[in-house]
């Protein structure tokens, strides 16, 4: 492992996404979709694993690199003692099959650049049959296929089951090298132009940019977060990916490493909530429709997470010849998190067709049919106990945090129907169960002595989702349990300025190791000292949080502190969901989507 995940940048079509390094090294790609196999998986094992590296001969890391404006476009500047370069990494949005640019543009003297590139189909582990057609390299293995071609046409040859060239690139040269991926019994699709492509790519994106409505002094923080977002969503569809990757480890050479290339439900409201406060409302529409889809049928059924598409079936199983990042393994494809019970995730949906409805994206005839049906097998569950949002993998407990979202979603179908009387509905046992679920939660989960809510029934352990019980209107903010909680949670889950998630222990998660501080935590945490009237420490938090992002403004799940390096898959939908709404929080003086007419 020569890479740190942070030294990573992301390019990607909407479908599927890259991985670049400073090396000038794509180390991950998954083709055709997030959740396809990998034929790039360096970043979960070596050079051997498949790779594609391009940069100027015996160059080990890039002089800078950065997003061309406001792009999803990468510009990585090697300078050198002959002459500096540019290389121009993009994937067009796919009308068909799946593309991936490379273009190395010479600025000044005379540089040679050398490449190789090694295709290794599912996951690292085929190796393909490469021959040469119509100018091109075709490389073939099974159901895949993938043909190389350059503009203009540069000498290849084979040399350790790699393809390699090597060229000189002179001021004003640019040579373009085109990756297109196909079904291997299907005909070669019709050849993109590289150079027509970056600049119908440049036009797409300051489109898109130019629709955010936030012109706060975090625009830039801001915009960024939400490309990245645009990058996770699987456009077919509007679902959004919790990241590309899968195993990068939260704990080096540690067993924490999981699969994040699919849509999680409970990051829906924050997500929605993300999109429509910076203008997005036609991406926050799909996402909604994406919800719907995927939620429909039986509620004794509800994942808490599905495919791109809505796929319910994640099977998960390791991958043994790769060594992991950073020696961490097992390497996990799939996700057996699939199959647990989180209660929470009722209330995560319910709350979000709410905030929808609020928004004004016109409802659709059915959602309020589902909705009733969600709350009414979550009223005869939400006694029981489950494995929590943090999908751990011990004993089921009565978390605090499935309690309060049990209340958000009684709460939620109220105000529908409150708004809007001529929906049917009960409200009366509604408010019943509302009133149930507080008085309980506030009786179990509260711990007197200490002043703070903690993590499930009956435990002295905290967990930071207790940060958002202000934010989801459970309780008011300036409620002496609610500040209680946020000092608590600051006091004994803080890392080196950050916050965990909670304390890791085999007895609670059933996995042995530890983690580092998680990000989305910490802008709870910034989020939750703006409610109670910390605005100055909140703002801290938050900028201690930015400078965290790597050199293209991304972030990864966690932070370690004391090693100072990014942690767990990369980049992380969860995280910058985080920053846009901290953002748009310490500008507007409120958080964003906090529910005060509920508090109380």
């Amino acid at each position: 492992m020569t890479q740190r995940i942070e030294d990573y940048a992301l390019i990607g079509d909407l479908q599927t996404a890259a991985l670049v390094g400073r090396d000038g090294s794509i180390d991950w790609l998954c083709l055709p979709r997030f959740d396809s196999g990998a034929c790039f998986a360096a970043l979960l094992g070596d050079e051997n694993n498949g790779h594609w590296r391009l940069s100027p001969a015996g160059a080990a890391q890039c002089t800078r690199r950065g997003y061309a404006g406001e792009s999803l476009i990468l510009e990585t500047y090697w300078e050198t003692r002959t002459g500096t370069v540019k290389v121009v990494d993009f994937m067009p949005q796919r009308d068909r099959a799946p593309d991936v640019v490379r273009i190395v543009e010479g600025l000044s003297g005379s540089v040679e650049m050398s490449a190789v590139l090694r295709l290794r189909f599912d996951y690292g582990s085929i190796v393909p049959w490469v021959r040469r057609a119509d100018g091109h390299r075709v490389a073939i293995a099974g159901p895949d296929s993938v043909w190389l071609r350059s503009e203009p046409p540069v000498k290849t040859w084979g040399q350790e089951y790699s393809t390699r060239c090597s060229f000189d690139v002179a001021e004003g040269d640019r040579v373009a090298f085109v990756l297109t991926w196909h079904p291997s019994h299907h005909p070669r699709p019709a050849l993109c132009d590289p150079f027509e492509a970056l600049e119908q790519s440049l036009q797409d994106w300051r489109d898109w940019s130019a629709r955010c409505t936030y012109r706060g002094p975090y625009r830039e923080a801001v915009l960024r977060s939400l490309i990245t977002l645009k990058a996770l969503t699987y456009a077919p569809t509007g679902g959004i990916v919790a990241a590309p990757t899968t195993s990068l480890p939260e704990e080096l050479g540690g067993v924490r490493n999981w699969d994040y290339r699919y849509c999680w439900l409970r990051d829906s409201t924050l997500t929605l909530g993300a999109l429509l406060s910076a203008g997005y409302v036609d991406e926050a529409a799909a996402w909604r429709d994406w919800l719907l889809r995927a939620v429909a049928g039986d509620p004794a059924d509800l994942q808490i997470m599905y495919g791109p598409a809505g796929e319910r079936r994640l099977p998960e199983t390791s991958l043994p010849w790769l060594s992991g990042h950073g020696q961490s393994v097992p390497v996990r494809i799939g996700n057996a998190a699939v199959e647990q019970t989180q209660l929470d995730v009722y209330g995560e949906v319910i709350d979000s067709l709410f905030r929808a409805r609020e928004a004004g994206i016109p409802a659709e005839p059915h959602a309020w049919n589902l909705q009733k049906s969600l709350l009414g097998f979550l009223e005869s569950t939400w006694r029981e106990p489950d494995e929590g949002l943090w999908e751990v993998r011990g004993p089921r407990r009565h978390f605090t945090h499935s309690k309060v979202m049990a209340w958000v979603a009684a709460d939620r179908a109220v105000r529908t129907l409150e708004a809007d009387p001529s929906l049917e509905g009960d409200p009366a046992r509604w408010r019943a169960m509302r009133d149930e679920v507080h008085s309980e939660v506030c009786e179990r989960a509260y711990d007197p002595e200490r002043n703070t809510f903690t993590q499930a029934y009956g435990s002295a352990e905290l967990d930071a989702a207790t940060l958002l019980i202000p934010r989801l209107g459970f309780l008011p903010p300036d409620d002496p349990r609610v500040i209680g909680t946020v000092e608590a949670v600051r006091r004994e889950l803080g890392h080196g300025g950050f916050v965990r998630r909670y304390t890791p222990a085999p007895e609670i998660d059933g996995l042995p190791g530890r983690e580092g501080a998680f990000l989305a935590c910490t802008f709870w945490l910034a989020d939750a000292l703006l409610l109670i009237g910390r605005k100055d420490e909140a703002r801290e938090v938050f900028e201690r949080l930015l400078a965290l992002r790597n050199d293209v403004g991304l972030l990864a799940e966690e932070y370690e502190p004391l090693a100072g390096r990014q942690l767990g898959n990369f980049p992380q939908a969860f995280s910058h969901i985080g920053l846009v709404g901290t953002a748009l929080a310490l500008d507007a003086g409120e958080v964003v989507g906090v529910d005060e007419e509920a508090a109380g």
